[in-house]
């Protein structure tokens, strides 16, 4: 393991004012902290996730990342600092990773530039920070009034993620008797060098409702990017007794040819999702003559068009999946097939769509010869 990700969600959230905690306030319809594990999960420079939690909360935790091949969660302590410890301590085994990244649950519009300039000036300094200049005047204030103007120059943000070498910071977390805000000030303490990276002024941290609603806006788009892709898919049919589309298996007489499983559903929506930051097409990712994408699950190949999505800083809006076909009838299974799209693709259901139709016999979808697909896809970047 070379990086590894350490996401802190074992805070109880007060300031928020809820009752929930703000780790697990929906965004869009999605968990904070699932939005803030999917950026990591799908960054190719992290190969592992590890989520710290409250152990009180462990339900919610279970639900909120369900779904995502993670690292096994662990209860954290009483402060941030003592869980992000048990976070180090529980990666500090027989092969413990070479750095490790800290980041908050409650940023969850962290983008995959910034978490990859982190790892890469891990390359150069033993630990850096993701943050921002300050652009605003800084006043020191006395009872309510500004007693002198600050410099601002040399004064920065900070963010997370926050990266390290791993066995420096451990080392830094087994021998601290102060507390710190944050795993700078422990590493500086430490006698770590940190270096500065570049953040994002959208990265912010949900602490009051205020921020959730700040979120909101800026997931919604103000700004965005806007991208839309298509694709289009055929299987025909073969000896089977069910055909797999959308990754719900339905029975059926026959089933789907093909290299990998054959859900025409989503390889279109591969396609799709693609298409919106011009990648090329699925053959292109998972030649269909390869040995090794033989029987492959098609979530697979959705999983890698999402990933590449997140890595340039997009977000999922929308997708609908349109299939065409005589039988088997998909009605009965629509409701099913959307939950499984949305828990895929970490999206609320609302924001999903599977639709069937038929060509009233005719053509090859009309003699009953195969299945095709039609999908679409709207994906936000980041402004150019």
């Amino acid at each position: 393991m070379r990086v590894a990700a350490v996401i802190v969600a074992a805070g109880r959230g007060e300031r928020f004012g809820s009752d929930l905690p703000k780790q697990y306030q929906l965004l869009h319809g999605v968990p904070l902290l699932r939005h803030s594990v999917l950026a990591f999960a799908h960054n190719a420079d992290v190969d592992a996730v590890r989520v710290v939690r409250d152990p009180a909360h462990a339900a919610l935790c279970d639900e909120a990342v369900a779904g995502l091949e993670l690292l096994p969660p662990v209860d954290g302590g009483e402060s941030r600092q003592d869980s992000v410890r048990r976070g180090l301590e529980s990666l500090a085994g027989e092969e413990p990773p070479a750095r490790v990244l800290i980041h908050d649950a409650a940023r969850p519009l962290v983008s995959g530039r910034c978490i990859s300039g982190v790892v890469a000036a891990l390359d150069r300094h033993p630990g850096a920070v993701a943050a921002v200049p300050v652009v605003d005047s800084l006043k020191r204030a006395v009872d309510g009034c500004v007693a002198e103007d600050l410099p601002r120059e040399e004064v920065w943000r900070a963010q997370t993620p926050q990266g390290f070498h791993f066995a420096p910071l451990l080392a830094a977390h087994r021998t601290a008797t102060d507390t710190f805000s944050d795993d700078v000030g422990l590493a500086r303490a430490a006698g770590l060098e940190v270096a500065i990276v570049a953040g994002d002024a959208d990265n912010l941290k949900v602490t009051t409702a205020d921020d959730l609603h700040r979120a909101q806006r800026l997931l919604a788009g103000g700004g965005a990017d806007v991208r839309v892709g298509q694709g289009f898919d055929v299987h025909r049919f073969g000896p089977g007794d069910h055909v797999r589309l959308c990754g719900i298996d339905v029975a059926h007489d026959a089933g789907l040819a093909g290299h990998s499983d054959a859900d025409v559903a989503l390889h279109a929506l591969t396609d799709a999702l693609l298409g919106s930051i011009g990648a090329d097409d699925i053959g292109a990712h998972f030649p269909p003559g390869e040995a090794q994408w033989r029987d492959t699950d098609s979530a697979v190949f959705v999983n890698h068009a999402l990933k590449l999505i997140r890595e340039r800083g997009g977000v999922i809006a929308h997708v609908d999946v349109t299939i065409v076909c005589e039988a088997p009838r998909i009605g009965p299974h629509r409701a099913a097939m959307r939950t499984r799209l949305a828990a895929l693709l970490g999206l609320d259901e609302s924001r999903t769509s599977v639709k069937a139709t038929t060509t009233e016999r005719l053509g090859f979808t009309g003699r009953g010869e195969g299945i095709a697909a039609f999908a679409t896809a709207s994906v936000r970047l980041p402004p150019a």
